[in-house]
């Protein structure tokens, strides 16, 4: 199908002026990614008709390809008054071949498999669910797509910001002579997010006007430049050290490494950092390091503010499950809100690729003997049970090794909980544990590492575990099926109280929940005397926050050898969260968030599981697997659990901070604010100033300073926000990691976006200190 772009007619003289421009644009960017004579970007770059695929109606071919930045990918609309739409390479978080999208499975039939493939998006955005014409052609553009966005996200700070600031020049240069008048610079400015006063333009103009012709082209725009990017903070630092006619030694370098990085550095770590990432080959070749060079390092991830070896598996994972905060989901099944929201398996799939070890699965009868999953009672949409379980089993174990929870909750008659068991075994397989590890009755958990690549049933039971090794002993327990959340629509409740008396549960479904068995929670007395290790009670928020409050220390104690689940509020009708940190110090294992939910909660969330190579394990502090503990951290006594430590951080600069208006005159404000979260005693907050007009280098200076006294349970959180003096604070970034994973020194800290996503080249420059460290 022919491209239908709206633009204006152009003479064949102003065509080829534009074609021979666009050209030149494209040479340049395929430079900066390394793709020279690439086929998969030469294809992307032609582009090609695909057929758009939303319900089984609406299937209509539109026109792809990639624009001239080798970043943004655009295709056509017919809505009016918007002549295309566009979405950046980056924002991609798989492309995936054949029906694996839920729409895709709906809307195209099995025959065209192998045409088929969906683009996912990170963050909110829905799916792209496209056929080609061919088999050949849908596995050229997953290629394709697949491998420029990889290269794209393996770029360098200094390749991203080449790449981003070259292409801002090309917006601003709006009569495309590639020449920047006064007034295009002054554009410019505004577009990587500085607004500047009409002086301060005439004098960053002049000083780079040597031609005095009233514009800047070619090597002047070169040197504006190296103007704008010069890192002065850094080259201070660098000055410091650069002992050599100019340049770092590898002794100097490792006195850098030492004396400010508080690392242990030998001559062997500077060769390699040097032949690593110093890019010019007559300095590398006389082992010295050069100031770009040091830049390059210093942004690189190896030097950020996360340790290294905490972003590997580097924890003992051979400890009983209870032992571990898990990372855990709340009505996994939804895109949105839990009154009318989506219902999606592409839910699980998200959730799964962000860590999460637990998910949520509200089961209801269906048509047509189908089990479904959905918010009962609601006009939450529905998906198959066994569609949600087929699109667990393909993406549990792509982030992680380590075992997945799936969290039943129950609402289905006999009939369907047996379709329930016979999906769930049919899929998953040997991978589901269907009985005790070992021989024997167990006494305890195993441990992550041997549940590896293994699924566990959390449920209800109609016995005893005990009953498998002593069948004669054990009778069956008439209970009742469904696990209840509460909920506060006196309505659904009386509705929910009537549908429970009549559903019983199916031995076959019973007979699959093995480490996880639902039970009700009395008191704490009670618990000890009479539940088993693998008896656990699910706590509504409000609970568990009295419970972690009041009686610390026995819910710690409690969570030793047994998993406790938390779950949000039913207040909570718009899927917010409540905050984790009080739950995690009190031990409780599996706090689920609403994961669909961007907030400060799930930040926190994703800093707690960072590290651990992201496996949704992160191990307990000893003290909180001791069954004598005398731990509390509301009163905090004395004992192994407190480590006083100073943290002095300093915020020195950010870097390319990206706008949250849209206005295209808009600039941000920005401050920063260092958030510790952890025990009570520990829980602090401090700001920078506002640095006005500048989101592209603002520089503060500012230094703060922290009393942590319990390190192991500390989190830290990095937030940068656009000021408004007439309303809340807009969000722009934050980054937060646990305290004992932070790195001494001058570090950079990268920003994620509301998602939990990287922004590409924002960050901060900070210095850290921890006095009494270890």
């Amino acid at each position: 199908m022919k491209c239908l772009q709206r633009q204006p007619k152009l003479s064949r003289s102003e065509e080829l002026l534009h074609y021979a421009r666009s050209q030149k644009a494209i040479q340049m960017n395929v430079k900066l990614l390394g793709m020279e004579g690439d086929t998969d970007l030469k294809f992307l770059l032609q582009g090609g008709d695909l057929l758009k695929v939303r319900s089984p109606s609406w299937k209509k071919f539109r026109h792809f390809r990639l624009q001239e930045d080798c970043q943004t990918m655009w295709h056509e609309s017919k809505k009016p008054f918007r002549t295309n739409q566009t979405f950046s390479l980056d924002e991609i978080s798989a492309v995936r071949m054949g029906r694996q999208s839920e729409g895709l499975r709906k809307y195209t039939e099995e025959q065209e498999e192998g045409r088929c493939f969906c683009i996912m998006f990170k963050g909110r955005r829905k799916n792209l669910d496209l056929m080609a014409s061919s088999e050949e052609e849908a596995k050229q553009w997953v290629t394709s797509l697949n491998k420029v966005a990889s290269n794209i996200n393996n770029l360098s700070v200094q390749q991203r910001t080449g790449h981003w600031i070259i292409s801002c020049l090309r917006k601003a240069d709006k009569n495309h002579d590639e020449k920047l008048s006064q007034l295009e610079l002054k554009n410019f400015l505004r577009l990587i997010n500085i607004k500047v006063d009409d002086d301060y333009v005439e004098m960053l103009f002049k000083k780079c006007d040597n031609s005095k012709s009233g514009y800047l082209d070619g090597k002047e725009i070169e040197n504006f430049y190296h103007l704008l990017t010069n890192r002065e903070e850094i080259a201070v630092i660098y000055g410091e050290y650069a002992k050599t006619t100019g340049f770092m030694s590898p002794e100097n370098l490792v006195d850098f490494l030492m004396k400010e990085q508080i690392e242990k550095a030998s001559l062997a770590d500077a060769h390699r950092i040097i032949e690593k990432y110093e890019p010019n080959e007559n300095a590398k070749e006389k082992k010295l390091l050069s100031k770009d060079g040091f830049l390059i390092y210093m942004q690189n991830p190896e030097a950020s503010a996360l340790s290294s070896d905490h972003k590997e598996v580097y924890q003992d994972m051979s400890q009983p499950l209870s032992h571990y905060f898990i990372s855990s989901s709340h009505n996994t099944y939804l895109m949105e809100d839990q009154l009318s929201g989506p219902s999606s398996t592409e839910a699980y799939i998200r959730a799964l690729l962000k860590g999460c070890r637990c998910l949520e699965l509200d089961c209801w009868d269906g048509s047509d003997d189908e089990p479904v999953i959905y918010h009962g009672y609601t006009l939450t949409s529905k998906i198959l049970f066994k569609d949600a379980i087929q699109a667990i089993k393909e993406y549990a174990f792509k982030m992680s090794d380590y075992p997945v929870i799936l969290s039943l909750e129950n609402h289905c008659s006999v009939e369907q909980q047996k379709v329930m068991a016979h999906h769930l075994s049919s899929i998953l397989g040997s991978a589901l544990v269907t009985s005790p590890l070992g021989d024997g009755m167990p006494t305890n958990f195993p441990s992550p590492e041997e549940l590896k690549g293994k699924f566990l049933i959390k449920g209800k039971r109609l016995n005893k575990l005990e009953a498998i090794f002593a069948p004669e002993a054990a009778e069956a327990d008439d209970m009742d099926v469904t696990e209840e959340e509460e909920s506060n629509d006196e309505d659904e409740q009386k509705a929910k109280s009537k549908k429970k008396k009549n559903l019983k549960l199916a031995k076959e479904l019973s007979d699959m929940v093995i480490y996880c068995r639902s039970v009700h929670f009395h008191d704490f007395d009670d618990a000890r005397q009479n539940l088993s290790f693998y008896e656990m009670a699910s706590f509504k928020e409000g609970k568990a926050l009295v419970l972690a409050e009041e009686s610390a220390n026995a819910y710690i104690r409690h969570n030793v050898d047994k998993l406790s689940r938390i779950y949000p509020s039913g207040f909570r009708t718009d899927s917010s969260n409540y905050n984790p940190v009080p739950l995690w110090n009190a031990g409780c294992q599996i706090v689920a968030l609403n994961f669909q939910t961007a907030c400060t909660d799930m930040d926190i969330n994703q800093g707690r599981f960072l590290v651990n190579g992201k496996s949704g394990y992160i191990l307990k502090p000893a003290y909180m697997t001791d069954r004598a503990t005398e731990f509390d951290p509301i009163t905090l006594t004395r004992g192994e659990w407190l480590k006083h430590r100073m943290l002095h951080v300093m915020i020195i600069s950010a870097q390319q901070l990206p706008k949250v208006n849209k206005d295209k005159n808009s600039v941000v404000d920005p401050l920063v604010k260092v958030q510790v979260y952890g025990v009570p005693a520990d829980v602090a907050e401090k700001e920078t100033s506002v640095i006005e007009n500048n989101g592209f280098n603002p520089t503060w200076n500012e230094n703060f300073q922290f009393d942590v006294y319990v390190p192991e349970l500390a989190l830290v959180r990095f937030l940068v926000e656009d000021y408004d003096s007439m309303s809340d604070n807009d969000f722009i970034g934050q980054y937060t990691l646990p305290f004992n994973s932070l790195k001494m020194g001058y570090r950079h800290v990268p920003l994620l976006n509301k998602n939990g996503d990287v922004l590409p080249s924002a960050g901060l420059f900070v210095h850290i200190m921890v006095v009494g460290a270890e």
